[in-house]
């Protein structure tokens, strides 16, 4: 009776998107706010997010083959080549969008932010700039495009995860001898991939990530947003950064399209995403980040947390002990306090599932949160 209850409850969603948004230039996710989106679509949309309350943070890449978190080429300090060869191992065969999409929505969740590009430079998405990237892998596949395309069908927004302040992989990323310690890992000897000599170089950067920013806003153009990482990388180098330009470029191709950068890099992004207990100063020690933060200080604000102890790309030595239930209501309660939305975050495995644990706790902590909804539903039907 309860899976019945189930697809019954998809299938009304499904129905309603297609029924009330009517005109296909407004996003699936959007379609209860479509006459708002009309008259100014990004105000539509910044609507939505600071109704959508609650959301899922996914963190996949090559790294989740280690199963020792997201940033291991860093601190097991692998060299670029032997970590490239992770691209042969990478099958995500179990990578399965509509699974995730109903994991999410029967959580009770309203969007999906992923990782499309972390800071070891692996893709997730297709690109001309890279092959290194889930289409050049033994996946064949753009996972970004089967996620997309799943959350267009299911009416939930989806913001793409792109790491600007870092990039272990690109020849032209500062190095650690010109800015951010974290910027490239403690190599002992210099490795020939890096070709990084002079601040000028670092254009030849911006150019691949304006490239890439052109490339995911034309092949999915309903994002809901882009959300951007790590900041320290920008505060340790504000001045290599043109982010008046990267933001103008993502404003003028996808007008709705929301920005985040942590807790901001200009003051001009349009919500605060701090992580964990929620404190949006990191940084303070720069005058950058201070100007950025009284900018944003007022704005809508999401606390990012992860279903694991402590890492957000999956880490096996912590399994049996993730967020139970009771762990992601209490968290969720938290972000109400503050009026802050919450973006938790799973950590696939190697081959693309979520931990059995994770799935667990969000359905258990969802059936909660949905219960009443079912209810008015059900009545509704009798």
């Amino acid at each position: 009776m309860k899976y019945h209850i189930k697809v019954l409850l998809q299938f009304l969603i499904v129905i309603s998107v297609y029924a009330c948004a009517g005109d296909l230039g407004v996003p699936s996710y959007l379609y209860k706010y479509q006459n708002e989106y009309r008259v100014n679509a990004k105000e539509a949309n910044l609507t939505w997010f600071k109704d959508a309350k609650y959301g899922m943070f996914i963190h996949y890449g090559l790294y989740s083959i280690l199963e020792k978190g997201e940033w291991v080429q860093l601190r097991d300090t692998i060299p670029v080549k032997e970590y490239a060869k992770l691209k042969d191992r990478f099958t995500a065969e179990n990578f399965d969008a509509d699974k995730i999409t109903e994991i999410a929505i029967e959580a009770g969740m309203k969007y999906i932010t992923i990782t499309a590009k972390h800071h070891d430079g692996f893709c997730l998405f297709e690109t001309k700039e890279t092959d290194f990237n889930a289409v050049n892998s033994p996946a064949r596949r753009d996972l970004i495009k089967e996620l997309y395309d799943a959350c267009e069908r299911k009416s939930v927004g989806l913001f793409l995860y792109y790491s600007y302040g870092a990039d272990w992989k690109h020849p032209y990323f500062y190095s650690r001898e010109n800015g951010w310690n974290h910027a490239r890992p403690a190599y002992a000897e210099r490795q020939p991939e890096y070709k990084f000599e002079k601040d000028e170089d670092f254009k030849i950067y911006i150019a691949f990530v304006h490239n890439h920013l052109k490339e995911l806003l034309t092949q999915y153009p309903n994002l809901a947003g882009i959300w951007f990482d790590p900041i320290m990388g920008y505060y340790h180098r504000p001045d290599l950064f043109p982010i008046d330009s990267t933001y103008s470029l993502i404003r003028n191709m996808s007008p709705h399209a929301l920005i985040s950068f942590k807790q901001g890099a200009n003051g001009e992004e349009d919500f605060m995403a701090p992580e964990r207990g929620g404190s949006a100063k990191v940084g303070q020690q720069f005058e950058v980040a201070k100007l950025a933060y009284e900018k944003n200080k007022d704005k809508p604000r999401e606390i990012c947390n992860t279903l694991q102890p402590h890492a957000w790309g999956y880490n096996k030595k912590h399994d049996g002990n993730h967020k139970t239930a009771i762990d992601v209501l209490n968290l969720l309660e938290d972000a109400r306090e503050v009026s802050a939305n919450l973006l938790l975050n799973v950590g696939p495995k190697g081959d693309g599932s979520f931990p059995e644990e994770d799935i667990k706790a969000l359905k258990e902590a969802g059936d909660k949160l949905n219960d009443e909804m079912k209810y008015i539903i059900l009545e509704h039907l009798q």
